[in-house]
C-alpha cells in the first residue's frame, strides 16, 4: 500500500474527504520526523515506536580498487512494533 492509496483507505473509512485525510496524514507524519528529529521518541499505544538510532563510523573497502575507506556514522529512524500490533499481524 502507498500513500495515496492509504488516504484513500482512510477517506473510505470516515466521512473526511481525501483532501481532508492527506492533510491530516501529512501532519501527522510531520510530527513524528520533527520529534525524531529533535532526538525523542514517538511512542504511539497500541501500534508501536519510531526512534533513533545512531550508526557508529566504520571502515569499508572500494569493490573496484581494494582500497581502505572510511564510512562516516549517521543517524537511522527505526520502528519497534508494539505486542498489540505483532499480535495481530500474526492472528491465525
Amino acid at each position: 500500500m502507498n500513500k495515496p492509496e492509504l488516504i484513500a483507505k482512510i477517506a473510505e473509512k470516515t466521512n473526511y474527504t481525501k483532501k481532508q485525510v492527506e492533510e491530516i496524514t501529512a501532519s501527522v507524519f510531520e510530527v513524528i520526523m520533527d520529534t525524531l528529529a529533535s532526538g525523542d521518541k514517538a511512542v504511539i499505544s497500541g501500534f508501536g515506536t519510531f526512534e533513533v538510532h545512531e550508526r557508529a563510523k566504520k571502515t569499508g573497502r572500494n569493490p573496484q580498487t581494494g582500497e581502505e575507506i572510511l564510512i562516516e556514522g549517521s543517524m537511522a529512524p527505526v520502528f519497534k512494533s508494539a505486542k498489540v500490533f505483532k499480535d495481530y499481524v500474526n492472528r491465525k
